[in-house]
């Protein structure tokens, strides 16, 4: 009777321990579960959470955004393309774009085109005008495409002189007694000295003397 008394005493502790081991389970799996490391609750993190910030951050423009494209927009320029080219007409270009991107946009050259009469690296302003002469064409042509002129510069424009230090190989050759070569000797001239500081400096130019210098004063002037 004593062995079956130790015998239920063992075999209850064994139950006893048993059930404290699975007591003990379950009280770490229910921490586990409130309490998830910091890995398990990025894993957790719904996939489309970082996503929304990334839709609102490129879908929702920018209050400088909205401002650098309406800068943008207020500061295109028009200007017409006339004469030796492939399209004619009136383009909108950014500011501060050259002769040259005009050129381009109405479609570039004809092949009939004289590319000494323009200057291709002129910057353009608005409302300017972009000639291209023919070759062998004869014209007098005022290339608006510069910047605004001043008072004193539209009084000279009105009768008719020649800017040398503007003037293309076209407007030269309207000059009495100036043909191409002339003409290009003094654009070349122009580049080489930075400009004419006046009237006089037709007298450094091969082939310009003293007389045909009196002559030019009336028909030439400098800014």
């Amino acid at each position: 009777m004593f062995e079956d008394m130790l015998e239920k005493i063992h075999t209850n502790k064994v139950v006893v321990g048993l059930g404290g081991l699975v007591i003990l389970l379950l009280m770490t799996c229910l921490f586990l579960l409130r309490n998830p490391s910091k890995e398990t609750q990025e894993e957790l993190l719904p996939s489309w959470s970082g996503q929304s910030e990334t839709i609102s951050s490129t879908t929702m423009p920018s209050k400088e955004g909205s401002q650098a494209e309406k800068s943008q927009s207020s500061t295109m320029i028009t200007v017409d393309v006339k004469g030796a080219v492939k399209k004619p007409g009136v383009y909108d270009l950014p500011s501060g774009s050259r002769v040259n991107d005009a050129i381009l946009l109405a479609g570039g050259l004809r092949e009939d085109a004289d590319r000494k009469s323009v200057n291709f690296a002129q910057k353009l302003s608005d409302e300017g005008i972009v000639y291209v002469a023919s070759q062998g064409e004869n014209i007098s042509v005022i290339n608006s495409s510069v910047a605004p002129q001043n008072s004193t510069d539209s009084s000279e424009v009105s009768t008719g002189k020649v800017d040398l230090n503007r003037a293309t190989l076209a407007d030269l050759q309207t000059i009495s007694g100036i043909g191409q070569k002339r003409a290009q000797d003094i654009i070349d001239y122009r580049d080489s000295n930075g400009g004419f500081k006046s009237v006089d400096d037709l007298s450094n130019v091969s082939g310009i003397g003293d007389k045909t210098l009196e002559k030019l004063r009336e028909e030439v002037t400098v800014d």
